[in-house]
């Protein structure tokens, strides 16, 4: 079976710039599996994996479809701002028939208890949007999912992509799309299918009509009505004296009137023309015509989604009108105090001009939320209030003052400043040569031969919020804040392919050691063994060095200052030495701030790189006791001086009590946010 040419039906997730399916990168196998001659040559492997669960990781993927072959890569497609999983991934093998056999072995497997579906990607988007092919199926029975309609309408032709449409529960809204590689195949399938029975439900299959297509067609048909909508009638009016009403406009081909159990009519009915004059001259001649003292309502028969989004656009052009009205003039106030009312807020604005509506907000027992709306008579007026009334005391808090904004400018607006926060710290990164994978949507590459396969928590990934963690291998020269590792702990081992490293490919490995070496010598000096945790001292005598401890990184000492020298761990047979005393001539090293950060450490480095200095140790101490709020509440706490943190870092109960003041803040913010 070859890879067919893939042509993507209009209902499949469409990839955003931002999330384009990676570039395949041409990796050694892993040595389970024997290598062959035609990678150089073979065209593109890549599949589209889709209906993942949000909570799928790369990891989890690369352990599913890595038994079929070898994965040269995978990613998940995520939101650009947020991270989250945007429910579908690429994987990308070294060969096309491994991409074969998963794609016959896995597709609608499931995967975190939902099925997936699988197809081969195509990259141009002009295959996808021609529709040549695609077929719609309409009236399917709910117990007809993803893997039984393939299964029925395989039997045309090879199935390029095949999709029931579901609600948010999972259940089937009825109808569906199968996408035939030809479309004789799919001409086919409508002229075998199309009104036969699937689980005793009549189903009806035809070509597939894009949205924009069918769009123009309902616009033609509304133009063209002959269903009437009544309603607002009398319940004394009976069904015959409904018909006989709406026949003096014109030949009724059916008139029904909206029983109830008890055959009380409910007020409403439809009627329908057999032409489009005689409905509108029913229109034109009975809305608004008064029947036993109430006046009917006469109008197009509308379908229930059809109303629902013409009164979401009335709403939504009514609250702009009013947004509009109010633009320039209307001011939100925070930071309020508990005792402060309407009349007292008013009292306040007055000063600086004609304040036409002010109201402190409350929760349902009355209790101010700290936080209300002042509305000016003008633009000027407000832009004064806001000069002269930000950060002023009233009472022992300092009020925050600024123009109104709707709920969605905000979330826009925090959106662009994480965006361009993300995007300086990807030019720092860049500028000292820190790989920046926790900034761009990692791809996970699997480890080469002679390295341990990586764990799922070492995606790249760091948790929402939180400041960004050191790389756990440097770059090769020193990084500005950070203490030099000695030895090749400094160094990117050889053999992973990093996502920082231009390209996305592995960084170069370092030579073969010589037959003398032993498997665990230094990479940058075979004869030199890595000591390693609990293992032997080494044989020659030399200095230990440190171990690179695992886990959360640690703040080295400060500048200056030499760590002190690892001791070799026991083992089975060796007896250490007794632990030498100190010369009495060495005089004893000045205490070490705990924090690992001295002010004169801070006077060295730059502002940017004294508050991540601050806010990665400030970050480790509040992870403990919040782990999910911790990069939340560290973010809020740097807004403060730095001579003011480092007292905190200095004073535990000074700390446990700010981040006691930042919880309250957000639990109020939330609280606010739900209202």
């Amino acid at each position: 079976m070859s890879a067919p040419a893939v042509a993507q039906p209009d209902v499949a997730p469409q990839v955003p710039p931002s999330e384009a399916p990676p570039i395949t990168l041409p990796a050694p196998a892993p040595a389970p599996y024997p290598p062959t001659a035609s990678v150089t040559t073979s065209p593109s492997a890549s599949l589209y994996v889709g209906e993942l669960d949000p909570s799928v990781t790369e990891a989890m993927l690369f352990e599913i479809f890595n038994m079929i072959g070898p994965v040269t890569s995978i990613r998940v497609c995520r939101d650009a701002v947020t991270r989250r999983s945007l429910g579908y991934a690429y994987v990308n093998y070294l060969n096309v028939p491994d991409g074969e056999r998963a794609l016959e072995q896995l597709n609608y497997s499931l995967i975190k208890n939902r099925a997936c579906r699988i197809m081969w990607s195509q990259r141009d988007p002009a295959l996808r949007k021609t529709g040549q092919g695609n077929i719609f199926i309409k009236n399917l029975d709910e117990t007809i999912d993803n893997k039984a309609l393939h299964d029925t309408f395989v039997a045309f032709g090879n199935v390029l992509s095949c999709k029931v449409a579901t609600d948010e529960q999972g259940r089937s809204k009825g109808y569906g799309f199968v996408h035939y590689e030809t479309a004789e195949a799919a001409e086919n399938a409508i002229k075998s299918v199309n009104g036969m029975l699937l689980n005793d439900k009549k189903v009806y299959v035809g070509h597939h009509i894009s949205r924009k297509e069918r769009q123009s067609k309902l616009d033609e048909m509304k133009a063209q009505f002959t269903n009437l909508y009544v309603k607002n009638i009398d319940p004394d009016v009976t069904p015959d004296e409904f018909e006989a009403l709406f026949s003096q406009h014109g030949q009724v081909t059916s008139a029904a009137l909206a029983l109830d159990d008890d055959n009380k009519s409910k007020g409403f009915g439809f009627v329908n023309y057999e032409t489009h004059e005689e409905a509108q001259r029913a229109v034109d001649a009975l809305n608004d015509y008064e029947i036993n003292g109430r006046k009917l309502f006469v109008a197009r028969a509308q379908k229930k989604a059809e109303r629902e989004e013409e009164l979401r656009r009335s709403y939504e052009q009514a609250k702009m009108e009013k947004l509009s009205k109010y633009q320039g003039v209307n001011l939100y106030i925070k930071n309020l105090e508990d005792d402060i009312d309407d009349d007292k807020l008013r009292a306040e604005f007055e000063p600086y001009g004609t304040v036409t509506s002010c109201k402190v907000m409350r929760d349902e027992k009355g209790t101010s939320k700290g936080f209300g709306f002042v509305c000016f008579s003008s633009p000027d007026e407000a832009t004064k209030a806001v000069a002269e009334m930000n950060n002023k005391m009233i009472g022992s808090k300092p009020l925050y003052v600024s123009l109104a904004q709707r709920r969605e400018v905000r979330r826009q607006q925090l959106e662009s400043q994480i965006a361009q926060r993300n995007q300086i710290r990807m030019q720092q990164a860049a500028a000292a040569g820190i790989p920046g994978a926790f900034i761009n949507g990692p791809m996970y590459y699997p480890p080469g031969p002679g390295f341990p396969p990586q764990g799922r928590g070492m995606m790249g990934y760091g948790p929402s919020g939180m400041i960004p963690p050191r790389p756990r291998y440097g770059p090769p020269g020193p990084v500005p804040g950070m203490p030099q590792m000695p030895g090749p702990y400094s160094q990117s081992p050889g053999g992973y392919g990093m996502p920082g490293f231009p390209g996305g490919r592995a960084a170069p490995r370092p030579p073969p050691a010589p037959r003398g070496a032993g498997p665990a010598s230094s990479p940058t000096n075979p004869t030199v063994p890595i000591p390693r945790a609990n293992g032997p001292p080494p044989a020659n005598g030399a200095a230990p060095r440190p171990p690179v401890p695992q886990g959360p990184p640690a703040r080295g000492p400060p500048a200056g200052t030499r760590p002190p020298p690892a001791q070799p761990p026991a083992q089975p047979g060796y007896k250490p030495n007794a632990a030498p005393r100190p010369a009495a001539a060495t005089p004893a090293a000045p205490a070490s701030d705990p924090s690992g950060i001295t002010p004169t450490v801070l006077a060295n480095a730059s502002p940017m790189e004294q508050k991540q200095m601050l806010g990665e140790i400030i970050y480790m101490k509040i992870a403990s006791t919040q782990p999910d709020l911790a990069g939340k509440i560290t973010g809020m706490l740097l807004e403060m001086d730095n001579t003011e943190l480092l007292q905190l870092l200095d004073s535990p109960d000074a700390m446990n009590a700010k981040v006691q003041e930042a919880l309250a803040v957000l639990h109020e913010f939330t609280k606010d946010g739900q209202a």
